[in-house]
This record gives structure tokens, C-alpha cells and sequence, in this order.
């Protein structure tokens, strides 16, 4: 698998009993033919390096090094280079990479953890002291890791289609454009559902998704002064209608100036699941309808499925379930990984800070973060920073029980007081093993926590401080996709 290991020793080193550290090569850059020389190879012998089981484009090869200071460099297809991602010097035969191994009560002169960077080279026993004790315990992340793991998943996710994800039984709600908005939302909360496809009957064909943003836009809009929507054509109004309404509100126009719709994003059950996970991604929306017509022509639709992050997730997790190796970055502490959005530390700065809220916040205020931050949920905390729950866009349909949006001001009611409204009949949507918050910890491991978000319901995690349950920051299936695909 490694191709070929070459012995530094050469001679007296062995014999001597001087120890032998092996040492992983990489060249993660591609080529037809790849070798590898350097000084302990004295420079005249050229070592094979071999093709990454699963990844042609990234070769590598096991050498067992001497103690103490070497120089190496690749022959690629006929050409020296070097590595510009790891250590380098110039010397007399150009620029060569560099290499200290340690032996006992041996430190290297002049290196540095800033020095090495980040690596594409695994190197038993190599002498790396930092400052910061606590950073010895997280294990870093090679390049070639994580490339070899997103290549895998790829792999994966193209090869299986939306049609894995039908389940064996069950029921997918669809609603008619023509049904008035309260009524919808009445049916999404006694449902326990966060979303349904909307089918017009005229068209004869899915034209959209009615999902909690709807709600909390429509509450907004309510609520602002001078507003064409009252609580008494609310009663009445269409799905349609509102559709209508939100395109004057979005400012979307076709060429001839008329408001359009946003189209419906869907999938065949057909297509693979990494263009599903895409399509979600970039489309930034919870779920996409799977959609069948035997016709060319796509009459007569059939609605067999929405296809979510977590359904997709769940197949990686079952693949890879008893090869977890295969994935090397899975073991990685979350901690260690650009996964997430973390509350930044004292003298970091953060390009998207973490939103939270307090509990006497208003709901207002909240459901306005929630659209302004483009997030689906956010932690509410205490004073000291502790998690005490976290409100979500789902949580936004416990309005619709009993007409309770016709009886509250948005500015009027508490966060803390439309999540005990919630609580008092809380639907089945976003509720696991009895928890609405889920949490995990920074030394987490990266497969822990997409197990958890495999589960129904669960869409993202709060990291917390162990003991105090300070909020940390938050990942959510996104997130872990994005950094799954490389995007």
C-alpha cells in the first residue's frame, strides 16, 4: 500500500542500535511517475512512491530515518520539485525540503511548530513543544487526511441516489395553494411537520415550500405599521396570496418587471446524493421535495420523499460505520477542524460572530436575528453564558395553536415566554430522546457529532463548556457539510 520502505540506516546505524523513526512521505499534487531522494538516500538513489488507495492523485511512500537533520526532495515526471507546504532552505543544489528527527535528549535548533505549518507528512516522534500545554493534547489534521476522506465521501455520495433515502413507510403532507395561511400553519403544528410542498391544482404540478420562515415573515409583517395584511384577512388569506406578497417584499422581477415566485427546488429520485446535498446547500433551505413522473414531459407528478441533510448524513454514517478508519478525519476533534461558528476567544477576532439571545429578550428582536443572521436557530443563554435553551424558525408554529399570533404582540411577548408556549403542547419536530437543546463538547470527536446530527429532528449542536455549559458555539448539518465537500 505504501510501496516501497526504504532503511536509512545503511550500514553501521543499525548494527550500531541506533534508533529508526519511520517516516511517512507525501506528494499530494499529482503526476504519472513520483520518487523521492534527499540525503539519506545520499541523493543517488531514487525511491518509488505509490498511488493513495482511493485518491491517484496523492502519492506516498514509508522511509526509516536516522536521527537528526535531512533534506529530501521528489522527482515528479522527469522534474525536481519541492513541497511549498512544508519546510524549506536553499542550498547549493536549489530549494529542498527539510526534516528534523529526534533521537533522545535531542531537540532540533531552530524549529518550531510556526516553522513546520500545517503538515502533509506524518512523522512518528517528531519533537514539537509548544507554549500552550493544552494545544499538545489536540492532534493535528494532515492535508492528506482530509483530502483522502472528502474523496472517499465523494465518492459515496455520488454513487448513491435520492432513492436510498425513501423510507419503508410513512407519510409526506402536501398542501393546496389555495388553503389560507392559518389554516396551513394550523396543519404544520397538529402535524408535527416543519415544512410541506405546495401543489396548485390549476398548474397541476408543485410550485413551492411553505416552511416556519414563511410564518415568521408573515408575523413581521403583521406587526409593521402601515402593513397591507391585517389579522382579519389573515383568516382568508391564501398560501398563493402570500406567495404573491413575499416576491413584493423579496423584490424579485422577472424582465418585464412583474413579481415572480422563487421557483421550487427539487430532485429525481435518481439523481445522487451529493447533488441533492448541493442543492440544499446553495439553494439555503432546509429540505427539497423528491419528485417522480413517468413522463417525459413531467405531468402527473408523484411526491415520494423530502430529502434533508440528516437523511444524507445517516447514509455516511452507516457506510462508513465499521471502516471508520478509511475516514482518518472522523476520529478529529471538532476543536481541531474549521467546523462551526465558535464564540471567539480574547484577542481573536471572528468574521461571523455567534448570535444568542437572552431569555428576556423579545420575541420580536428574536425572530428578527433569525432572518437577519440567515440561521435557523439560535442558543438563549443566562448571564453568565450558560446554555438554557435555544429558540428555533420551527418554533415559531406553536403561534398558530389556538390563534395565539391574533392574541400577543411580537414585542410584547418574551423569548422565555414563547418557548413555555411551546412546551405546553410542543410538537413532535425537533424533539429527541425526550431533548429540544443538543449539545457536544469541543473535544468531541468529528463522527460523534454527525452521528448525533444523523438523528430525526436534531439539526444542529451547541458546544458547550463542560460544568458550566457555557456556550462554546454552535455546528449545524450544514456546516459539517460544507466542510465535508470542501466548499
Amino acid at each position: 500500500m505504501f510501496g516501497s520502505t526504504l532503511d536509512s540506516s545503511r550500514g553501521n546505524s543499525a548494527a550500531s542500535g541506533q534508533l529508526l523513526t519511520p517516516t511517512r512521505f507525501v506528494w499530494p499534487y499529482g503526476g504519472r511517475r513520483v520518487f523521492l531522494s534527499g540525503s539519506f538516500t545520499r541523493w543517488t538513489e531514487h525511491v518509488p512512491m505509490s498511488p493513495l488507495e482511493g485518491c491517484p492523485t496523492v502519492f506516498q511512500v514509508i522511509c526509516n530515518l536516522t536521527p537528526g537533520y535531512h533534506q529530501y526532495k521528489f522527482f515528479v515526471d522527469g522534474e525536481w520539485r519541492h513541497d511549498e507546504h512544508q519546510p524549506f532552505v536553499s542550498g547549493n543544489g536549489g530549494v529542498v525540503n527539510t526534516i528534523f528527527i529526534t533521537g533522545p535528549d535531542m531537540v532540533p535548533a531552530g524549529f518550531s511548530p510556526e516553522t513546520l505549518g500545517r503538515s502533509n507528512m506524518d512523522v512518528d516522534d517528531v519533537f514539537l513543544r509548544t507554549a500552550d500545554p493544552s494545544q499538545e493534547a489536540i492532534p493535528r489534521m494532515s492535508g492528506v487526511d482530509l483530502e483522502v476522506s472528502r474523496h472517499r465521501i465523494s465518492v459515496l455520495l455520488s454513487t448513491r441516489t435520492a432513492y436510498e433515502l425513501l423510507p419503508e413507510s410513512g407519510k409526506v403532507i402536501a398542501l393546496d395553494v389555495n388553503l389560507p395561511v392559518k389554516q396551513a400553519f394550523h396543519i404544520l403544528y397538529e402535524q408535527g411537520i416543519p415544512l410541506a410542498p405546495l401543489w396548485d391544482f390549476g398548474k397541476g404540478q408543485f410550485v413551492g415550500v411553505l416552511g416556519p420562515l414563511d410564518f415568521i415573515l408573515i408575523l413581521r409583517e403583521l406587526g409593521t405599521h402601515g402593513s397591507n395584511l391585517t389579522e382579519e384577512e389573515l383568516e382568508t388569506h391564501t398560501i398563493a396570496a402570500w406567495k404573491e406578497g413575499k416576491a413584493h417584499i423579496s423584490r424579485q422581477y422577472d424582465g418585464s418587471g412583474r413579481p415572480y415566485p422563487r421557483p421550487l427546488v427539487q430532485v429525481g429520485p435518481y439523481d445522487n446524493l451529493k447533488d441533492v446535498a448541493l442543492k440544499i446547500l446553495q439553494n439555503k433551505v432546509a429540505a427539497v421535495p423528491v419528485i417522480y413522473s413517468s413522463l417525459q414531459d413531467g405531468s402527473y407528478p408523484q411526491l415520494l420523499h423530502l430529502a434533508s441533510l440528516s437523511g444524507i448524513l445517516k447514509c455516511i454514517c452507516r457506510y462508513f460505520r465499521h471502516s471508520s478508519s478509511s475516514l482518518p478525519i472522523l476520529q478529529q476533534p471538532i476543536c481541531s477542524i474549521p467546523l462551526g461558528t465558535w464564540v471567539p476567544r480574547i484577542g481573536e477576532s471572528s468574521s461571523k460572530p455567534l448570535a444568542t439571545l437572552r431569555p428576556h429578550a423579545s420575541l420580536g428582536s428574536a425572530l428578527a436575528l433569525l432572518v437577519q443572521a440567515e440561521v435557523s436557530s439560535i442558543p438563549v443563554v443566562d448571564d453568565n453564558d450558560s446554555l438554557i435553551d435555544i429558540y428555533s424558525r420551527s418554533d415559531i408554529t406553536a403561534l398558530a395553536k389556538d390563534k395565539a399570533y391574533a392574541q400577543i404582540h411580537l414585542d410584547d411577548m418574551t423569548v422565555h415566554q414563547a418557548l413555555q408556549l411551546g412546551q405546553d403542547a410542543s410538537p413532535p419536530y425537533g424533539i429527541f430522546n425526550g431533548q429540544r437543546c443538543h449539545m457536544c463538547l469541543r473535544s468531541d470527536s468529528l463522527v460523534k457529532v454527525m452521528e448525533r446530527l444523523a438523528n430525526p429532528g436534531v439539526r444542529r449542536l451547541v458546544i458547550v463548556e463542560a460544568g458550566s455549559k457555557r456556550v462554546e458555539g454552535i455546528i449545524s448539518l450544514s456546516d459539517v457539510f460544507q466542510f465535508l465537500l470542501g466548499l
